[in-house]
Protein backbone atom coordinates (compact mmCIF):
# COMPACT_ATOMS: atom_id res chain seq x y z
CA UNK A 1 0.00 0.00 0.00
CA UNK A 2 3.20 2.33 0.59
CA UNK A 3 5.24 1.13 -2.21
CA UNK A 4 4.59 4.37 -4.08
CA UNK A 5 5.62 6.62 -1.56
CA UNK A 6 8.72 4.28 -0.93
CA UNK A 7 9.38 4.55 -4.64
CA UNK A 8 8.73 8.64 -4.62
CA UNK A 9 11.17 8.80 -1.49
CA UNK A 10 13.99 6.69 -3.11
CA UNK A 11 13.65 8.19 -6.67
CA UNK A 12 14.43 11.67 -4.79
CA UNK A 13 16.98 10.51 -2.82
CA UNK A 14 18.52 8.81 -5.63
CA UNK A 15 18.32 11.93 -7.67
CA UNK A 16 19.13 14.50 -4.76
CA UNK A 17 22.50 12.56 -4.37
CA UNK A 18 23.54 12.11 -7.86
CA UNK A 19 23.26 15.46 -8.93
CA UNK A 20 25.13 16.70 -5.51
CA UNK A 21 27.69 14.32 -6.38
CA UNK A 22 28.49 15.41 -9.83
CA UNK A 23 28.15 19.22 -9.07
CA UNK A 24 30.24 19.19 -5.80
CA UNK A 25 32.63 17.21 -7.26
CA UNK A 26 32.52 19.97 -9.99
CA UNK A 27 33.16 22.62 -7.81
CA UNK A 28 35.48 21.49 -5.31
CA UNK A 29 37.78 20.76 -8.44
CA UNK A 30 37.40 24.49 -9.21
CA UNK A 31 37.80 25.09 -5.72
CA UNK A 32 34.88 27.02 -5.19
CA UNK A 33 33.97 24.69 -2.27
CA UNK A 34 31.07 22.61 -1.95
CA UNK A 35 28.60 24.60 -0.04
CA UNK A 36 28.06 26.65 -3.27
CA UNK A 37 28.14 22.83 -5.20
CA UNK A 38 25.09 21.85 -3.04
CA UNK A 39 23.60 25.25 -4.12
CA UNK A 40 23.42 24.71 -7.69
CA UNK A 41 22.44 21.14 -7.23
CA UNK A 42 19.52 22.35 -5.86
CA UNK A 43 18.68 25.30 -7.74
CA UNK A 44 18.92 22.91 -10.74
CA UNK A 45 16.39 19.86 -9.17
CA UNK A 46 14.10 22.12 -7.98
CA UNK A 47 10.86 23.00 -8.86
CA UNK A 48 11.96 26.70 -10.33
CA UNK A 49 14.09 24.68 -13.22
CA UNK A 50 13.87 20.61 -13.68
CA UNK A 51 11.42 20.25 -11.23
CA UNK A 52 12.69 16.42 -10.16
CA UNK A 53 12.27 17.06 -6.79
CA UNK A 54 9.85 19.03 -4.44
CA UNK A 55 8.70 19.74 -1.21
CA UNK A 56 11.69 22.16 -0.73
CA UNK A 57 10.31 23.60 2.16
CA UNK A 58 9.69 20.09 4.11
CA UNK A 59 13.47 18.76 3.34
CA UNK A 60 14.81 22.62 4.75
CA UNK A 61 12.58 21.70 8.30
CA UNK A 62 14.00 18.12 8.69
CA UNK A 63 17.86 19.70 7.23
CA UNK A 64 18.17 22.30 9.75
CA UNK A 65 19.03 19.29 12.22
CA UNK A 66 22.96 20.01 10.77
CA UNK A 67 23.20 23.27 11.90
CA UNK A 68 21.59 21.72 14.98
CA UNK A 69 24.80 18.96 14.45
CA UNK A 70 27.31 21.65 13.61
CA UNK A 71 26.83 23.72 16.66
CA UNK A 72 26.89 20.47 18.81
CA UNK A 73 30.64 19.64 17.48
CA UNK A 74 31.26 23.22 17.67
CA UNK A 75 30.26 23.15 21.69
CA UNK A 76 32.35 19.71 21.97
CA UNK A 77 35.60 21.93 20.85
CA UNK A 78 34.98 24.37 22.90
CA UNK A 79 35.11 23.32 26.96
CA UNK A 80 33.56 25.93 29.56
CA UNK A 81 37.49 27.34 30.32
CA UNK A 82 37.88 28.50 26.52
CA UNK A 83 34.27 29.57 26.24
CA UNK A 84 35.16 31.97 29.12
CA UNK A 85 38.25 33.09 27.43
CA UNK A 86 36.28 33.86 24.13
CA UNK A 87 33.92 35.93 25.99
CA UNK A 88 35.35 39.19 25.09
CA UNK A 89 35.43 38.33 21.16
CA UNK A 90 31.48 36.90 21.90
CA UNK A 91 29.96 39.44 23.34
CA UNK A 92 32.23 42.80 22.57
CA UNK A 93 32.99 42.27 18.77
CA UNK A 94 29.63 40.29 18.28
CA UNK A 95 27.48 42.24 20.06
CA UNK A 96 28.99 45.57 17.82
CA UNK A 97 28.72 43.56 14.42
CA UNK A 98 24.74 42.05 15.14
CA UNK A 99 23.82 45.82 15.94
CA UNK A 100 25.92 48.04 13.19
CA UNK A 101 25.02 45.55 10.59
CA UNK A 102 21.42 45.08 11.81
CA UNK A 103 20.89 48.88 12.27
CA UNK A 104 23.05 49.56 8.70
CA UNK A 105 20.76 46.92 6.80
CA UNK A 106 17.45 48.00 8.02
CA UNK A 107 18.13 51.79 6.82
CA UNK A 108 19.25 50.62 3.77
CA UNK A 109 15.55 48.58 3.19
CA UNK A 110 13.97 51.28 4.60
CA UNK A 111 15.16 53.37 1.39
CA UNK A 112 13.37 51.15 -0.56
CA UNK A 113 9.82 51.96 0.61
CA UNK A 114 9.53 49.24 3.24
CA UNK A 115 7.54 49.89 7.08
CA UNK A 116 9.75 51.28 9.54
CA UNK A 117 8.54 47.70 11.69
CA UNK A 118 9.20 45.59 7.95
CA UNK A 119 12.63 47.17 7.40
CA UNK A 120 13.46 45.93 11.24
CA UNK A 121 11.92 42.11 10.90
CA UNK A 122 14.14 42.02 7.11
CA UNK A 123 17.23 43.71 8.28
CA UNK A 124 18.07 41.86 11.54
CA UNK A 125 17.93 38.61 9.99
CA UNK A 126 19.93 40.05 7.26
CA UNK A 127 22.63 41.05 10.05
CA UNK A 128 23.26 37.03 10.47
CA UNK A 129 25.75 35.14 8.56
CA UNK A 130 25.84 31.68 7.55
CA UNK A 131 27.03 29.34 10.10
CA UNK A 132 26.46 26.55 7.78
CA UNK A 133 28.46 27.79 5.54
CA UNK A 134 31.52 29.72 7.37
CA UNK A 135 32.43 27.03 10.09
CA UNK A 136 33.01 24.07 7.29
CA UNK A 137 35.38 26.67 5.63
CA UNK A 138 36.94 27.19 8.36
CA UNK A 139 37.38 24.29 9.28
CA UNK A 140 38.48 22.88 5.35
CA UNK A 141 40.85 25.47 5.76
CA UNK A 142 43.02 24.84 9.31
CA UNK A 143 41.94 28.12 10.34
CA UNK A 144 39.04 27.45 12.73
CA UNK A 145 41.47 27.06 15.87
CA UNK A 146 43.49 30.41 15.11
CA UNK A 147 43.07 33.88 16.27
CA UNK A 148 41.29 34.66 13.25
CA UNK A 149 39.00 31.42 13.17
CA UNK A 150 38.22 32.22 16.74
CA UNK A 151 37.21 35.52 16.25
CA UNK A 152 35.02 34.78 13.22
CA UNK A 153 33.50 32.04 15.40
CA UNK A 154 32.81 34.19 18.32
CA UNK A 155 30.61 36.30 16.05
CA UNK A 156 28.90 33.34 14.68
CA UNK A 157 28.02 32.10 18.43
CA UNK A 158 26.58 35.71 19.10
CA UNK A 159 24.55 35.60 16.44
CA UNK A 160 23.17 32.14 17.37
CA UNK A 161 22.43 33.59 20.76
CA UNK A 162 21.08 36.94 19.44
CA UNK A 163 18.17 34.60 17.62
CA UNK A 164 15.84 34.67 20.59
CA UNK A 165 16.33 38.78 21.16
CA UNK A 166 15.44 38.67 17.50
CA UNK A 167 12.51 36.40 17.60
CA UNK A 168 11.29 38.44 20.66
CA UNK A 169 11.33 41.27 18.46
CA UNK A 170 9.12 40.08 16.00
CA UNK A 171 6.99 38.94 18.12
CA UNK A 172 6.45 41.96 19.91
CA UNK A 173 5.80 44.20 16.69
CA UNK A 174 3.04 41.18 15.23
CA UNK A 175 -0.11 42.76 13.64
CA UNK A 176 -1.36 38.96 13.83
CA UNK A 177 -4.06 38.61 16.69
CA UNK A 178 -2.74 34.83 17.47
CA UNK A 179 -0.04 36.14 18.53
CA UNK A 180 -1.01 38.28 21.70
CA UNK A 181 -1.67 34.45 23.30
CA UNK A 182 1.99 33.60 23.23
CA UNK A 183 5.36 33.67 25.81
CA UNK A 184 6.77 37.42 26.42
CA UNK A 185 9.62 38.44 25.96
CA UNK A 186 10.82 38.29 29.56
CA UNK A 187 9.15 34.52 29.67
CA UNK A 188 11.33 33.52 26.50
CA UNK A 189 14.65 34.83 28.42
CA UNK A 190 13.50 32.85 31.90
CA UNK A 191 12.68 29.95 29.46
CA UNK A 192 16.15 29.96 28.14
CA UNK A 193 18.14 30.31 31.15
CA UNK A 194 15.92 27.42 32.65
CA UNK A 195 16.64 25.37 29.92
CA UNK A 196 20.25 25.65 29.40
CA UNK A 197 20.37 25.03 33.44
CA UNK A 198 18.80 21.68 32.91
CA UNK A 199 20.89 20.97 29.73
CA UNK A 200 23.61 21.28 32.04
CA UNK A 201 22.70 19.57 34.74
CA UNK A 202 21.15 16.69 32.63
CA UNK A 203 24.71 16.68 30.77
CA UNK A 204 26.72 16.04 34.48
CA UNK A 205 24.33 13.66 36.01
CA UNK A 206 22.23 11.56 33.30
CA UNK A 207 24.36 11.58 30.21
CA UNK A 208 27.95 11.40 30.87
CA UNK A 209 26.73 8.07 33.29
CA UNK A 210 24.99 6.95 30.39
CA UNK A 211 28.25 6.97 27.79
CA UNK A 212 30.18 5.42 31.12
CA UNK A 213 27.37 2.28 30.83
CA UNK A 214 27.78 2.09 27.55
CA UNK A 215 31.66 2.25 27.11
CA UNK A 216 31.60 -0.55 29.68
CA UNK A 217 29.54 -2.53 27.43
CA UNK A 218 31.63 -2.17 24.51
CA UNK A 219 28.23 -1.43 22.24
CA UNK A 220 30.16 1.00 19.87
CA UNK A 221 26.40 1.00 17.73
CA UNK A 222 24.90 2.13 21.32
CA UNK A 223 27.48 4.78 21.64
CA UNK A 224 26.01 6.12 18.01
CA UNK A 225 22.63 5.62 18.75
CA UNK A 226 23.39 7.60 22.41
CA UNK A 227 25.05 10.28 20.59
CA UNK A 228 22.24 10.95 18.48
CA UNK A 229 20.00 11.05 21.17
CA UNK A 230 22.12 13.62 23.17
CA UNK A 231 21.65 16.43 20.11
CA UNK A 232 18.18 15.46 18.98
CA UNK A 233 17.17 15.86 22.96
CA UNK A 234 18.94 18.83 23.39
CA UNK A 235 17.69 20.24 20.43
CA UNK A 236 13.63 18.75 21.30
CA UNK A 237 13.77 21.03 24.41
CA UNK A 238 14.84 23.88 23.27
CA UNK A 239 12.19 23.62 20.39
CA UNK A 240 9.59 22.81 22.54
CA UNK A 241 9.95 26.07 24.75
CA UNK A 242 10.25 27.83 21.37
CA UNK A 243 13.95 28.63 21.27
CA UNK A 244 16.73 27.88 19.37
CA UNK A 245 17.22 23.95 18.59
CA UNK A 246 21.01 24.81 17.73
CA UNK A 247 21.59 26.65 20.77
CA UNK A 248 20.94 23.77 22.94
CA UNK A 249 22.75 21.50 20.74
CA UNK A 250 25.67 23.89 21.64
CA UNK A 251 24.82 23.39 25.38
CA UNK A 252 24.85 20.14 25.15
CA UNK A 253 28.39 20.40 23.21
CA UNK A 254 30.11 21.98 25.68
CA UNK A 255 28.71 20.36 28.80
CA UNK A 256 30.77 17.35 27.20
CA UNK A 257 33.93 18.74 25.67
CA UNK A 258 35.84 18.31 28.97
CA UNK A 259 34.41 14.92 28.73
CA UNK A 260 36.33 11.65 28.27
CA UNK A 261 34.26 11.04 25.41
CA UNK A 262 34.52 13.99 23.64
CA UNK A 263 36.58 12.39 20.17
CA UNK A 264 34.03 9.48 20.45
CA UNK A 265 30.70 11.86 20.23
CA UNK A 266 32.70 13.90 17.52
CA UNK A 267 33.51 10.64 15.32
CA UNK A 268 29.71 9.28 15.77
CA UNK A 269 28.03 12.66 14.90
CA UNK A 270 30.18 13.87 11.96
CA UNK A 271 28.98 11.63 9.18
CA UNK A 272 25.32 12.96 10.18
CA UNK A 273 26.02 16.58 10.49
CA UNK A 274 27.92 16.51 6.62
CA UNK A 275 25.15 14.70 5.08
CA UNK A 276 22.05 16.61 6.87
CA UNK A 277 24.07 20.27 6.23
CA UNK A 278 24.78 18.89 2.30
CA UNK A 279 21.18 18.25 2.04
CA UNK A 280 19.98 21.41 4.12
CA UNK A 281 22.20 23.42 1.62
CA UNK A 282 20.27 21.43 -1.21
CA UNK A 283 17.16 22.61 -0.12
CA UNK A 284 18.30 26.36 -0.48
CA UNK A 285 18.90 25.70 -3.56
CA UNK A 286 15.49 23.96 -4.30
CA UNK A 287 13.72 26.98 -2.50
CA UNK A 288 15.50 29.89 -4.90
CA UNK A 289 12.70 31.83 -6.43
CA UNK A 290 14.13 31.92 -9.87
CA UNK A 291 10.89 34.33 -10.75
CA UNK A 292 11.34 36.59 -8.16
CA UNK A 293 14.90 36.95 -9.46
CA UNK A 294 13.04 37.36 -12.86
CA UNK A 295 10.89 39.60 -12.22
CA UNK A 296 13.04 41.74 -10.42
CA UNK A 297 16.60 40.89 -11.15
CA UNK A 298 18.14 44.70 -10.41
CA UNK A 299 16.52 44.98 -6.95
CA UNK A 300 17.73 41.49 -6.27
CA UNK A 301 20.89 42.03 -7.41
CA UNK A 302 21.53 45.55 -6.05
CA UNK A 303 19.97 44.46 -2.54
CA UNK A 304 22.56 41.40 -2.53
CA UNK A 305 25.43 43.45 -3.50
CA UNK A 306 24.73 46.42 -0.51
CA UNK A 307 23.74 43.36 1.99
CA UNK A 308 27.79 42.04 1.24
CA UNK A 309 29.24 45.50 0.58
CA UNK A 310 27.88 46.97 4.25
CA UNK A 311 28.52 44.04 5.88
CA UNK A 312 31.91 44.02 4.52
CA UNK A 313 32.86 47.01 5.56
CA UNK A 314 31.06 46.97 8.56
CA UNK A 315 33.01 44.13 10.09
CA UNK A 316 36.09 45.23 8.83
CA UNK A 317 35.74 48.37 10.80
CA UNK A 318 34.77 46.74 13.91
CA UNK A 319 37.90 44.03 13.10
CA UNK A 320 40.48 47.51 12.83
CA UNK A 321 38.85 48.47 16.41
CA UNK A 322 39.67 45.05 17.80
CA UNK A 323 43.44 45.84 17.08
CA UNK A 324 42.75 43.49 13.92
CA UNK A 325 45.60 43.74 10.99
CA UNK A 326 43.64 45.04 7.90
CA UNK A 327 43.98 42.30 5.77
CA UNK A 328 42.46 39.73 8.40
CA UNK A 329 39.97 41.92 8.99
CA UNK A 330 38.99 42.49 5.45
CA UNK A 331 39.35 38.43 4.86
CA UNK A 332 36.67 38.73 8.11
CA UNK A 333 34.26 40.99 6.44
CA UNK A 334 34.35 39.05 3.50
CA UNK A 335 33.91 35.71 5.28
CA UNK A 336 30.79 37.02 7.19
CA UNK A 337 29.41 39.01 4.43
CA UNK A 338 26.47 37.11 3.22
CA UNK A 339 23.51 36.56 4.81
CA UNK A 340 22.52 33.30 6.88
CA UNK A 341 20.10 30.02 6.97
CA UNK A 342 18.52 31.87 10.57
CA UNK A 343 17.43 34.52 8.00
CA UNK A 344 14.67 32.17 6.04
CA UNK A 345 13.23 31.24 9.74
CA UNK A 346 12.81 34.86 10.79
CA UNK A 347 11.40 35.80 7.19
CA UNK A 348 8.86 32.85 7.97
CA UNK A 349 8.09 34.58 11.36
CA UNK A 350 8.14 38.08 10.12
CA UNK A 351 5.53 36.61 7.22
CA UNK A 352 3.43 34.74 9.78
CA UNK A 353 3.19 37.77 12.17
CA UNK A 354 2.12 40.25 9.09
CA UNK A 355 5.06 42.00 9.46
CA UNK A 356 5.89 41.49 5.61
CA UNK A 357 4.26 39.70 2.74
CA UNK A 358 5.06 35.96 1.12
CA UNK A 359 6.12 37.37 -1.53
CA UNK A 360 9.02 39.89 0.31
CA UNK A 361 10.10 36.29 2.15
CA UNK A 362 10.84 34.68 -0.93
CA UNK A 363 12.23 37.92 -2.42
CA UNK A 364 14.88 38.42 0.54
CA UNK A 365 15.43 34.46 0.80
CA UNK A 366 15.75 34.84 -2.27
CA UNK A 367 18.77 37.85 -1.65
CA UNK A 368 20.37 35.45 1.09
CA UNK A 369 21.03 32.78 -1.03
CA UNK A 370 22.62 35.21 -3.71
CA UNK A 371 24.63 36.02 -0.90
CA UNK A 372 25.74 32.91 0.12
CA UNK A 373 26.51 31.83 -3.44
CA UNK A 374 29.22 34.46 -3.57
CA UNK A 375 31.00 34.30 -0.45
CA UNK A 376 33.50 31.48 -1.82
CA UNK A 377 34.20 33.54 -5.45
CA UNK A 378 34.90 36.53 -3.31
CA UNK A 379 37.50 34.57 -0.69
CA UNK A 380 39.25 33.29 -3.81
CA UNK A 381 39.18 36.04 -5.74
CA UNK A 382 40.62 38.24 -3.03
CA UNK A 383 42.82 35.38 -1.57
CA UNK A 384 46.13 37.47 -3.16
CA UNK A 385 45.44 40.84 -2.24
CA UNK A 386 43.99 39.71 1.41
CA UNK A 387 47.26 37.53 2.30
CA UNK A 388 50.47 39.71 0.48
CA UNK A 389 52.40 39.50 2.23
CA UNK A 390 52.22 36.46 3.38
CA UNK A 391 54.27 36.42 6.69
CA UNK A 392 52.38 39.28 7.85
CA UNK A 393 48.80 36.87 7.44
CA UNK A 394 50.71 34.20 8.79
CA UNK A 395 51.83 36.34 12.11
CA UNK A 396 48.25 36.68 13.25
CA UNK A 397 46.26 33.87 12.09
CA UNK A 398 48.65 31.47 13.71
CA UNK A 399 49.87 33.31 16.56
CA UNK A 400 50.07 30.41 19.08
CA UNK A 401 48.49 26.97 19.47
CA UNK A 402 44.46 28.19 20.62
CA UNK A 403 43.57 24.37 20.29
CA UNK A 404 43.67 21.48 22.51
CA UNK A 405 45.83 20.21 20.08
CA UNK A 406 48.69 17.85 20.37
CA UNK A 407 52.35 17.19 19.30
CA UNK A 408 51.72 13.12 20.30
CA UNK A 409 48.68 10.81 20.57
CA UNK A 410 48.98 7.94 22.78
CA UNK A 411 46.86 5.16 21.79
CA UNK A 412 46.90 2.77 25.17
CA UNK A 413 47.23 3.69 28.37
CA UNK A 414 47.91 0.64 30.29
CA UNK A 415 51.19 -0.25 31.73
CA UNK A 416 53.00 0.42 28.55
CA UNK A 417 51.13 3.65 27.30
CA UNK A 418 51.57 5.51 30.99
CA UNK A 419 55.00 5.09 30.56
CA UNK A 420 55.59 6.64 26.69
CA UNK A 421 53.05 9.33 27.62
CA UNK A 422 54.41 10.10 31.02
CA UNK A 423 57.89 10.50 29.32
CA UNK A 424 56.79 12.57 26.92
CA UNK A 425 54.87 15.04 29.29
CA UNK A 426 57.93 15.42 31.76
CA UNK A 427 59.34 16.95 28.23
CA UNK A 428 56.74 19.53 28.24
CA UNK A 429 55.29 17.53 24.58
CA UNK A 430 51.52 18.10 24.69
CA UNK A 431 49.99 14.79 24.42
CA UNK A 432 46.02 13.24 23.80
CA UNK A 433 45.77 9.96 25.27
CA UNK A 434 43.10 7.73 24.13
CA UNK A 435 41.94 4.14 25.50
CA UNK A 436 38.95 2.05 25.33
CA UNK A 437 38.97 1.31 29.00
CA UNK A 438 36.80 2.82 30.93
CA UNK A 439 38.07 1.10 34.40
CA UNK A 440 41.44 2.91 33.27
CA UNK A 441 40.36 6.40 32.19
CA UNK A 442 38.57 6.54 35.50
CA UNK A 443 41.47 5.46 37.40
CA UNK A 444 43.79 7.86 35.38
CA UNK A 445 41.68 10.84 36.31
CA UNK A 446 41.97 10.00 40.03
CA UNK A 447 45.61 11.04 39.16
CA UNK A 448 44.90 14.24 37.29
CA UNK A 449 44.85 12.57 33.55
CA UNK A 450 42.89 13.26 30.70
CA UNK A 451 41.81 10.09 28.93
CA UNK A 452 39.27 10.18 26.09
CA UNK A 453 37.84 7.19 25.57
CA UNK A 454 37.32 5.51 21.93
CA UNK A 455 38.93 2.95 19.63
CA UNK A 456 42.12 4.75 18.39
CA UNK A 457 42.42 2.24 15.89
CA UNK A 458 39.65 4.36 13.85
CA UNK A 459 40.92 6.52 11.25
CA UNK A 460 37.90 9.00 12.22
CA UNK A 461 38.20 8.97 15.77
CA UNK A 462 42.41 9.79 15.13
CA UNK A 463 40.88 12.69 12.79
CA UNK A 464 38.82 14.29 15.74
CA UNK A 465 41.59 13.53 18.09
CA UNK A 466 43.84 16.09 15.74
CA UNK A 467 46.17 13.00 14.36
CA UNK A 468 46.33 15.24 10.84
CA UNK A 469 48.31 18.31 13.09
CA UNK A 470 50.13 15.72 15.32
CA UNK A 471 53.71 15.18 15.06
CA UNK A 472 53.30 11.32 16.34
CA UNK A 473 51.28 8.80 16.72
CA UNK A 474 52.24 6.05 19.09
CA UNK A 475 49.95 2.90 19.64
CA UNK A 476 50.76 1.23 22.59
CA UNK A 477 48.41 -1.00 22.80
CA UNK A 478 48.79 -4.98 22.58
CA UNK A 479 50.34 -5.58 19.29
CA UNK A 480 47.98 -8.21 18.29
CA UNK A 481 45.20 -5.48 17.97
CA UNK A 482 47.24 -4.22 14.99
CA UNK A 483 47.51 -4.90 11.33
CA UNK A 484 49.94 -3.85 8.72
CA UNK A 485 46.68 -2.75 6.67
CA UNK A 486 45.08 -0.69 9.27
CA UNK A 487 48.84 1.01 10.08
CA UNK A 488 49.18 1.44 5.89
CA UNK A 489 45.74 3.32 5.97
CA UNK A 490 46.49 5.15 9.71
CA UNK A 491 49.69 6.52 7.24
CA UNK A 492 47.77 7.17 4.17
CA UNK A 493 45.39 9.56 5.88
CA UNK A 494 47.78 11.31 7.40
CA UNK A 495 51.59 11.10 5.76
CA UNK A 496 53.08 14.06 7.74
CA UNK A 497 52.82 12.14 10.77
CA UNK A 498 55.22 9.20 12.16
CA UNK A 499 53.74 6.13 13.42
CA UNK A 500 55.60 4.20 16.59
CA UNK A 501 54.27 0.60 17.51
CA UNK A 502 54.74 -0.65 20.70
CA UNK A 503 55.09 -4.75 20.18
CA UNK A 504 54.85 -7.56 22.41
CA UNK A 505 57.46 -9.77 20.63
CA UNK A 506 59.26 -10.95 17.39
CA UNK A 507 56.00 -12.22 16.33
CA UNK A 508 54.81 -9.09 15.65
CA UNK A 509 57.46 -7.51 14.33
CA UNK A 510 57.52 -10.20 11.55
CA UNK A 511 53.42 -9.78 11.39
CA UNK A 512 53.97 -5.94 11.00
CA UNK A 513 57.59 -5.57 9.03
CA UNK A 514 55.97 -4.05 5.80
CA UNK A 515 53.77 -1.60 7.99
CA UNK A 516 54.70 1.67 7.11
CA UNK A 517 55.95 3.11 11.03
CA UNK A 518 59.23 5.05 11.64
CA UNK A 519 59.60 2.51 14.93
CA UNK A 520 58.52 -0.63 16.32
CA UNK A 521 60.09 -1.23 19.66
CA UNK A 522 59.83 -4.88 21.07
CA UNK A 523 58.94 -4.75 25.08
CA UNK A 524 59.75 -7.94 25.77
CA UNK A 525 63.36 -7.65 24.16
CA UNK A 526 64.29 -4.47 25.83
CA UNK A 527 63.00 -5.79 29.33
CA UNK A 528 65.23 -8.75 28.90
CA UNK A 529 68.39 -6.64 28.17
CA UNK A 530 67.54 -4.56 30.72
CA UNK A 531 67.68 -7.87 32.96
CA UNK A 532 70.55 -9.45 31.25
CA UNK A 533 72.70 -5.95 31.88
CA UNK A 534 71.85 -5.71 35.75
CA UNK A 535 72.95 -9.59 36.07
CA UNK A 536 76.28 -8.85 34.45
CA UNK A 537 76.61 -5.82 36.58
CA UNK A 538 75.84 -7.82 39.80
CA UNK A 539 78.05 -10.72 38.71
CA UNK A 540 81.00 -7.70 38.41
CA UNK A 541 81.34 -8.01 34.62
CA UNK A 542 82.74 -4.33 33.57
CA UNK A 543 80.60 -1.76 31.73
CA UNK A 544 82.44 -1.73 28.34
CA UNK A 545 82.18 -5.83 28.12
CA UNK A 546 78.23 -5.70 29.08
CA UNK A 547 78.00 -3.09 26.31
CA UNK A 548 80.04 -5.81 23.75
CA UNK A 549 77.50 -8.58 24.73
CA UNK A 550 74.41 -6.63 24.26
CA UNK A 551 75.92 -5.36 20.70
CA UNK A 552 76.73 -8.58 19.97
CA UNK A 553 73.22 -10.06 20.68
CA UNK A 554 71.43 -7.12 19.21
CA UNK A 555 73.61 -8.21 15.63
CA UNK A 556 72.78 -11.59 15.98
CA UNK A 557 68.99 -11.01 17.12
CA UNK A 558 68.34 -8.70 13.87
CA UNK A 559 70.13 -11.26 11.43
CA UNK A 560 68.01 -13.83 13.13
CA UNK A 561 65.03 -11.90 12.74
CA UNK A 562 65.37 -10.72 9.08
CA UNK A 563 66.08 -14.80 8.03
CA UNK A 564 62.81 -15.24 9.60
CA UNK A 565 61.21 -12.47 7.71
CA UNK A 566 62.20 -13.65 4.35
CA UNK A 567 61.50 -17.69 4.94
CA UNK A 568 57.92 -16.72 6.59
CA UNK A 569 58.23 -18.91 9.47
CA UNK A 570 57.50 -17.40 12.73
CA UNK A 571 60.28 -18.72 15.10
CA UNK A 572 63.36 -20.15 14.29
CA UNK A 573 64.88 -23.73 16.56
CA UNK A 574 66.90 -21.14 18.45
CA UNK A 575 63.76 -18.82 19.27
CA UNK A 576 61.53 -21.58 20.27
CA UNK A 577 62.75 -21.94 24.03
CA UNK A 578 62.45 -18.02 24.69
CA UNK A 579 61.52 -15.40 22.98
Amino acid sequence: MDEPNQVSLLYEGVVLMGFALASVLLFRRLGLGATLGYLLAGAVVGPQMLGLVGDAQGKIDFAELGITFLLFVVGLELNPARLWRMKQDIFGLGLFQVVACGMAITAIIALAHFSPAAALALGLPLALSSTAQVLPMLQSAGRLHTPFGERAFAILLFQDLSLIPMITIIAALSRNPADAHGPSGWLLALYTVVAIAGLIAAGRFLIRPLFRLIGNLGEREMFVVASLFTVTGAAMVMEMLGLSTALGAFVAGVMLADSPYRHELEADVEPFRSILLGLFFLAVGMMLDLNAIAERPLFVIGMAAALIASKTVIIMGIGLLFRMNWRSALALGLLLSQGGEFGFVLFAQASNAHLIDPEAASLFGAIVTLSMATTPFLMMATRRFREAPAAATRNETREGPLEEGANAIVVGYGRFGQTVARMLIASDIPVTLIDNDIEIIDVASKFGDKVYFGDGTRLDLLRQAGAADAELILFCVDGRQLTAEMLQSVHEAFPDTALYVRAFDRRTVIRLHDAPVKRMVREVLESAVKMARVALEDLGVSEEEIDRAEDMYRARDRERLKVQIESGEMLLPSDRAAR
